[in-house]
């Protein structure tokens, strides 16, 4: 077809390669012309014309090479839009290669198509492989494990593959399957593979073909059933593009099909030409109603638009093609096949080009159109239903403005799944060919208290029962869905295990079986073939050695509750705490006076004392109170604390192992065990262990029976195990062994299936609600039963230790900082009270420091407690004792004739100067009785028998006794005396 040319313009040849029997053609054509309708109206200056010279490729890869090398060879086209399919365009771009003629696209996306390899080769349309990421988004939004690509046999379906299987590989998904149809299948093939598909456990697949083969795949699934609930189908932009195009039975057959499409953004421009083209259209082809606008004629119509645009920069001309020599004479010979002038000027102009077209952003970024974002579409009635949208920067969201930057189902709107139901399918389904889960258990000779297999002699049938089967039992019946499954023992005919358990869990491996149960333990080069549910038991490998009684058998264990450091602080804290005391009370309180021996003594005797509370001596002075409340808070905790730590060591220390190190053991060459056939005879062996050391043991007894003999005796010194064995092991035999760190981590037992299997997830979280709840603890409590014994780490683990000075320095700092500051205070006090002993400059120091230390020694007579009852005026004392003359008719006439009398004691003393009365004490005092006299007289001494130091001499002090005679009065007088 060839437009109107004016004479002011240039004509470009352009060759159009369409199937022109095909919706997809018969849109494509329509949008490139109505394309350059509108651009010229609008861009009437410009000097290029582009004519399109249109060739019908019959749907015909051969028929698409035919036609794109006769535009080239007869036409010399300057580019060819088209081909519709990947297929197509494979030989055709190699043409335009050969010739130097861009080739435009705006419908083969297959990811095969590689603008490296073929440079003059520009996808105007969306690359399939950007369309990978949003459906892994969906997959992954809605936790599915396994995926069915279901593609056509041809490039365009192989060249989505390795971008879906590696993005599926991203999100921890995998691919089990993959269903190939020809492009040309039978129903009865078709029929066949889905069949092939309803016998797998996945229910998840991703339809990648031409909508033409994806009708008739959909139709014959419904057919079979595979459109109910359950299923998951997504649909690649190959079809999603194209639903409008599909007979309204083949849209009845998809209900609840997701889809995914590239986003065009709503406009008023493309509101407009949607109105325009469908008039147009429809009086182009009246036979067809109701035709719908898709994305491949949007990428058309700005495809041609861009062409234009890059033909006018470009300057293209008709300048035609370098020929060769044509030897043949052929039209068709690609000998002679010539090269155009303007290809590469044309091929940078349009890879330059950019502008906003209907379908959004128009620009070639690597010799394609540049990604955008996708929609997720939902078919439901007789069209489809946005769901969503997925951008590279944000994931699912539910409007394309949105900024989530999650991948989340909750981010899409409600969806109609297959079956007509709104809750999303698990992605899985036990298949429907009746196929129960062969479960596989070992035959344990020993500790069959985790898997008891037994046959009854008679009918030969088997029960498998124990620990980790009732575990299994409870966990399948709390998965939201009925899973059948029978035990199978893994023995052979004698009933002996068939293998060691490694052996059995590659049955599962190499698909023999379906799972695995017992006391399987999940450890990482095993995960390396196999899929571990979450761990149902106590992680860990521990050892166990015998345990020995050390109570009471030490004479020094008394000592051993504080440690040396605390014991010398404590020690110090109480002879400091006895002087601050004394001090504080030494010239104040008389209980605290004495000989130097007794002093010293008393320092010692009332600070330790105040361990039982036992002092006797009252204490008077505040600050000496202070600190010896503070002291008793102090002696309280330490003589608790003591105790304490002495009851926990006479009772808890009996649970003292003989070995706690297994480098001892390596060190001494004792002989170990280990449970035969468990992977920890590999890990005692890393552990530097001679081989000819270890001894292998089958159950509870007989580690028992190896510990009686002993090392040296054919026994063993110490057993390697996994906690959960050696849990069974102490509930029976905990008086005598016990567990002793360090323990080498594991991961516990777990449940084995299948690498991929999509009732890992499930059993694992069903996992979760059993072990939390109380099932376990029934379940524990019946195999295991339940002990008094005490948990053999807690035991040895409180073994008490000695109470160190770590503990406790906060105490003695409180102590000290209340002592001390009581101590300063008092010496303060003192020094102010004596400051005039410093400024006696006529002293020497030596003899200034004798002085203080002086006053210090003596009694503080100013003090209230050395306060006596004093008269008013303070006078001084006499007391008088003598004979007074009796009554003549009392008393008999002595033999000389005089009267009787009374004897009588007088005694004077000096108070302050009052009168006759000196200062100071009595100086001198005399008694007289019968007339003798006794005189006494001297210095006033010291309490303590010594001179009083730098105090003037006392007056004399006379004592007279005498006895009065009849013609005297008797007395008893004290004189003072120089």
């Amino acid at each position: 077809m060839a437009m109107a040319q004016n004479a002011t313009t240039i004509p470009v040849n352009v060759g159009v390669v369409l199937d022109m029997d095909s919706m997809i053609g018969k849109v494509g054509l329509s949008c490139i012309s109505m394309a350059l309708s509108d651009f010229y109206s609008s861009h009437g200056y410009y000097n290029t014309r582009l004519v399109l010279n249109v060739r019908d490729s019959k749907d015909d890869d051969v028929g698409a090479a035919a036609a794109a090398l006769d535009l080239l060879k007869n036409v010399e086209v300057e580019t060819i839009i088209g081909p519709l399919t990947s297929m197509q365009a494979d030989f055709v771009i190699d043409l335009g290669n050969k010739s130097r003629v861009p080739i435009i696209s705006f419908s083969a996306t297959s990811s095969s198509l590689s603008w490296i390899r073929s440079p003059y080769f520009i996808r105007a349309a969306q690359n399939d492989s950007s369309q990978v990421p949003a459906i892994s988004a969906i997959i992954q939004a809605f936790g599915w494990r396994e995926v069915v690509p279901i593609y056509v046999d041809n490039e365009f379906g192989e060249g989505i593959s390795p971008f879906l299987s590696d993005a599926l590989q991203d999100i921890n998904a995998r691919i089990p399957y993959r269903s190939v149809i020809p492009p040309f299948a039978s129903d009865d093939r078709i029929v066949e593979e889905l069949y092939k598909l309803m016998t797998m456990q996945t229910r998840v697949f991703v339809v990648h073909m031409s909508p033409t083969l994806a009708s008739r795949v959909f139709a014959k699934a419904k057919e079979v059933g595979m459109m109910s609930e359950g299923y998951v189908w997504i649909v690649t932009d190959a079809v999603a593009n194209a639903l409008g195009l599909l007979d309204p039975s083949a849209i009845d057959s998809m209900q609840g099909v997701l889809g995914v499409k590239p986003y065009v953004p709503t406009t008023k421009q493309l509101a407009n030409f949607t109105n325009r083209w469908k008039t147009k259209f429809q009086r182009d082809n009246p036979t067809i109603i109701n035709a719908d606008l898709n994305v491949f004629g949007l990428w058309a119509y700005d495809a041609a638009v861009a062409l234009a645009m890059a033909v006018e920069k470009a300057g293209v001309s008709n300048r035609g093609f370098n020929k060769t020599n044509n030897k043949s004479g052929n039209s068709t010979d690609l000998e002679t096949l010539g090269v155009s002038q303007n290809g590469q000027e044309l091929l940078q102009a349009l890879l330059n080009t950019t502008f906003t077209g209907l379908s959004g952003d128009f620009r070639i970024v690597d010799g394609q159109l540049q990604s955008s974002a996708y929609e997720i579409i939902n078919v439901i009635g007789t069209g489809r239903r946005g769901v969503g949208f997925w951008t590279a920067v944000n994931g699912i969201v539910r409007e394309v403005t949105n900024v989530t930057n999650k991948t989340s189902k909750a981010s899409l709107g409600s969806i109609i799944w297959p079956g007509d139901t709104i809750a999303a399918p698990k992605g899985w389904e036990i298949p429907t060919n009746g196929k129960t889960l062969k479960v596989l258990v070992p035959v344990k000779d020993g500790f069959r208290e985790f898997v008891k297999v037994t046959t009854d002699p008679r009918t030969n049938a088997t029960t498998v029962t124990g620990f980790c089967i009732d575990v299994f039992d409870a966990v399948m019946a709390q998965l939201p869905y009925a899973v059948p499954y029978e035990y199978v023992p893994y023995a052979t005919s004698d009933g002996k295990m068939a293998g060691s358990y490694d052996d059995m869990l590659d049955q599962v491996f190499i698909g023999k079986f379906d799972a695995v149960v017992g006391d399987i333990t999940v450890i990482a080069n095993r995960s390396n073939y196999m899929d571990f549910t979450l761990p149902y038991t106590e992680s860990g490998v521990s050892m166990v050695v015998p345990i020995t009684d050390n109570r009471r058998k030490n004479a020094w264990v008394f000592l051993k509750p504080l440690t040396w450091d605390l014991w010398l602080t404590s020690f110090f804290s109480f002879v400091f705490i006895g002087f601050v005391v004394w001090a504080l009370e030494h010239r104040i309180n008389e209980d605290f006076r004495g000989p130097p021996s007794y002093q010293a003594g008393l320092v010692f005797w009332f600070s330790f004392s105040t361990m039982v509370f036992a002092q006797k001596e009252k204490v008077v002075s505040n600050l000496a109170r202070f600190v010896v409340i503070i002291w008793c808070f102090v002696v309280l905790i330490l003589t608790q604390s003591y105790t304490a730590s002495l009851s926990s060591m006479l009772t808890v220390q009996q649970l003292q192992p003989t070995v706690t190190d297994a480098s001892e053991l390596v060190k001494k060459g004792e002989y170990v065990g280990f449970q035969k056939g468990s992977f920890v005879e590999g890990l005692i062996k890393r552990m530097n262990f001679d081989e000819s050391k270890l001894v292998p043991y089958d159950s509870p007894e007989e580690i028992d029976q190896l510990f009686t003999k002993g090392s040296g005796n054919g026994g063993i010194a110490a057993a390697f195990d996994e906690i959960p064995y050696f849990k069974l092991f102490l509930s029976k035999y905990c008086s005598k062994y016990t567990m002793v760190a360090p323990t080498y981590k594991t991961d516990g037992f777990g449940f084995v299936f299948p690498v991929g299997s999509p009732l890992v997830r499930d059993v694992s979280r069903a996992v979760l609600y059993v072990t939390e709840g109380d099932k376990m603890v029934e379940i524990e409590k019946a195999w295991f039963g339940q002990t008094n014994c005490p948990d053999s780490t807690t035991a040895v683990s409180s073994n008490s230790h000695s109470l160190g000075l770590e503990s406790f320095w906060g105490l003695f700092l409180i102590a000290f900082v209340a002592s001390f500051s009581a101590l300063l205070i008092s010496t303060a006090v003192f020094l102010h009270n004596h400051k005039h002993i410093f400024s006696d400059s006529k002293s020497s120091v030596k003899a200034r420091i004798a002085k203080l230390a002086h006053h210090f020694d003596n009694k503080d007579l100013s003090s209230h407690t050395f306060r006596r009852s004093e008269t008013p005026d303070r006078s001084c004392h006499s007391v008088d004792f003598g004979r007074r003359p009796q009554p003549q008719s009392s008393s008999s006439p002595k033999a000389d004739g005089s009267a009787p009398v009374d004897p009588i004691f007088s005694l004077s003393g000096g108070g302050q100067p009052n009168g006759n009365c000196m200062a100071g004490s009595p100086s001198s005092f005399s008694i007289h009785t019968d007339g003798n006299s006794v005189s006494m007289e001297g210095t006033p001494l010291h309490e303590y028998g010594r001179p009083v130091l730098g105090e003037q001499p006392g007056q004399e002090v006379v004592l007279v006794v005498g006895a009065a005679d009849s013609n005297q009065n008797p007395r008893a007088t004290s004189e003072p005396t120089n």
